[in-house]
């Protein structure tokens, strides 16, 4: 077992109301923002717990350095792989919560491309007593790719879709949505850095963004109890996107008809 398994961290927050206004704006969702003490709507919690740190103490990727929290395993590229949620009771905000970060596990890997790292953080928040929301967040870190690394080829999205709405992104979505979760992973809106770096063709969509639209999705069926996400294959600002629908599974569809994010919803 790595040394880093079972660290903790503990963010404190008064979730301010207008937070969910401005996600609630940012998103383009219809009507009214919930009001004050309301039920927070699915996974609006990420505009909250924000983790400050000072530029001298972040990453060349604009997230906190690794080696302090997160431990160095020699590898700089982080992606947010996955994740899994389970929703006891409504978080309300304009209410204080706290939220308790543990490194659950910590895997290293051989994979075709290269060396990999799994770490899984477990977030557990906390208001008024109460255990209200889970998560599992499931964290990848990989090398550079090299000037002639092959791209691997990503899955086909299924063709079973019962419901389907289209989405388009762009910089100014891309740049609210970092501002909102204080995200400064430079993949989503330095294209200099994403393309010449990281490799990839343009900015990058949030993993957590793409999950947060299939969350909402699948909540306009009922109330969640539990959600589960994997990422595929990334997708970029200048690309539509399709969310899809069958039954309880759910999963982003890239132009190309490509598997960007796959999810299963199970609802109260």
């Amino acid at each position: 077992m790595h040394e880093a398994v079972g660290r903790t961290q503990i963010f404190t927050d008064a979730m301010d109301p207008d937070r969910v206004a401005a996600l609630h704006a940012t998103l383009g969702l219809d009507g009214d923002p919930p009001g004050h003490y309301d039920p927070l709507p699915p996974f609006f919690h990420q505009v909250y717990f924000w983790d400050f740190r000072s530029p001298d103490e972040l990453g060349r990727d604009g997230h906190p350095r690794i080696g302090d929290f997160i431990p160095d395993l020699g590898l700089r590229r982080r992606m947010w792989a996955g994740g899994r949620l389970a929703f006891y009771g409504p978080l309300r905000f304009g209410l204080t919560a706290q939220k308790t970060t543990t490194i659950e596990s910590v895997e290293q890997k051989q994979g075709r491309t290269g060396p990999l790292a799994f770490i899984t953080l477990r977030h557990e928040i906390v208001q008024g007593g109460v255990l209200r929301v889970t998560e599992h967040q499931d964290l990848v870190y990989r090398e550079d790719p090299g000037p002639n690394a092959p791209h691997p080829m990503p899955p086909r999205a299924p063709e079973t879709a019962e419901q389907e709405v289209e989405y388009h992104f762009d910089t100014t979505l891309l740049f609210r949505y970092s501002a909102l979760t204080f995200n400064g992973h430079r993949i989503h809106y330095d294209r200099d850095y994403a393309k010449g770096v990281e490799g990839y063709p343009g900015l990058v969509v949030h993993g957590p963004l793409l999950a947060q639209l299939l969350m909402l999705f699948a909540a306009s069926r009922g109330p969640l109890r539990h959600f589960s996400f994997r990422a595929h294959a990334p997708l970029c600002d200048f690309e539509p996107a399709m969310l899809c629908r069958a039954g309880d599974s759910l999963w982003v569809r890239g132009p190309d008809k490509r598997l960007c994010m796959s999810a299963e919803v199970v609802h109260a």
